[in-house]
């Protein structure tokens, strides 16, 4: 099994910035890609950001040139640096990591509440 824990959600004023955090521990053989969604009220679930195991990354046009994905192998973490925040921002953001061996499949983190607002 595999246990996905993300910290670093808040409250925050619109043009600020959060830092995500989803680190992943278990029986790991490899990961893959690693991702950020997020899901507003009343909204589906969408993708924010994805980054390859090889480090590439991409975004939603929404969050490109706000937003920077990146990973530590070393740690099994992915974060999501979040900057000139906005309040359409606010949802909960759920990480995915891809992980590889026998039986290869996606983990989901619990969720963290990000909150813009004035």
């Amino acid at each position: 099994q595999v246990q996905l824990v993300e910290s670093g959600g808040g409250l925050v004023q619109p043009g600020e910035s959060l830092l995500l955090s989803c680190a992943a521990s278990g029986s790991i053989f490899s990961i893959g890609l690693m991702g950020w969604y997020r899901q507003a009220p009343g909204k589906q679930r969408e993708l924010v950001a994805g980054i390859t195991g090889g480090g590439k990354p991409n975004y939603a046009d929404s969050v490109k040139g706000r937003f920077t994905i990146s990973r530590d192998n070393a740690k099994n973490t992915v974060y999501l640096q979040m900057s000139s925040l906005k309040p359409e921002d606010t949802a909960v953001y759920f990480c995915k990591v891809s992980v590889g061996g026998i039986a290869p499949r996606d983990y989901w983190g619990q969720g963290t509440q990000v909150t813009v607002s004035s």
